[in-house]
C-alpha cells in the first residue's frame, strides 16, 4: 500500500486516544500554525444549550502536538462519516486539509477539524478563569466537561507532552467541584 493509498486524521484532543476508527497507522505528529484551546462552547457532547460547557478547537498560533492515523481508503468513506457524526454535531469545525509532521520526519496533508471562528459557539480567548467557570459543572451527552479535561491531561502527559495551562486548568476546575 502506498500512502497515495490511505489518507490521514489529525486528532489532537479525545480522538488523541479514542479514534474510533480502523486505522493503518498511528503517528505521535504537530500541527504547526495551531494551538489546542478551550475555545468552543459545547452544547451538545460537554454541555447544554442551557448549560453551555467547553471543548477543544484549534485556535490560530504556536503549534499542538498530536496523533495522526493512516486510514485505509477501503475505509475511508465509513471513517469520514464517523467523523463527521462525531465531531460535527453543531457544524463548529471547518474541515481542513492541514500538514502535519511525523515524528519520523514525514509531512503528510490530514484532515483537520479546526475552529469556525464565525460560529456562534466560538469561544475565543477566554481567561482560565473563565473557562475553569464553564468546564465546572457542565455534562453534555458525552459526560462531564471536568472528565473530558481530566483525559486530555492525563493522555498528554502519557504522550509526553507537558501542558502547564491545561494542567493549571484542571486544578482549577477540581477546585470548582470540590
Amino acid at each position: 500500500m502506498t500512502e497515495n493509498d490511505a489518507h490521514w486524521v489529525f486528532g489532537y484532543g479525545s480522538l488523541m486516544w479514542r479514534p474510533g476508527f480502523p486505522y493503518l497507522e498511528r503517528e505521535a505528529a504537530t500541527l504547526h500554525g495551531r494551538r489546542r484551546a478551550f475555545c468552543i462552547y459545547s452544547v451538545h457532547h460537554r454541555g447544554t444549550p442551557e448549560r453551555r460547557g467547553l471543548v477543544l478547537g484549534l485556535a490560530a498560533g504556536g503549534a499542538t502536538r498530536g496523533m495522526a492515523y493512516r486510514v485505509a481508503d477501503a475505509h475511508w468513506d465509513e471513517t469520514y462519516a464517523y467523523l463527521r457524526e462525531r465531531e460535527q454535531p453543531t457544524e463548529t469545525y471547518v474541515e481542513a486539509r492541514a500538514d502535519v509532521r511525523l515524528a519520523d520526519g514525514r509531512r503528510v496533508a490530514a484532515l483537520t477539524f479546526l475552529s469556525d471562528r464565525a460560529h456562534p459557539q466560538w469561544a475565543g480567548a477566554l481567561s482560565l478563569e473563565h473557562q475553569a467557570d464553564l468546564i465546572a459543572g457542565a455534562s453534555g451527552l458525552s459526560g462531564r466537561n471536568v472528565d473530558y479535561l481530566a483525559d486530555l491531561v492525563e493522555h498528554l502527559r502519557e504522550a509526553g507532552i507537558k501542558d502547564r495551562a491545561m494542567e493549571k486548568l484542571l486544578a482549577m476546575v477540581l477546585e470548582r467541584e470540590n
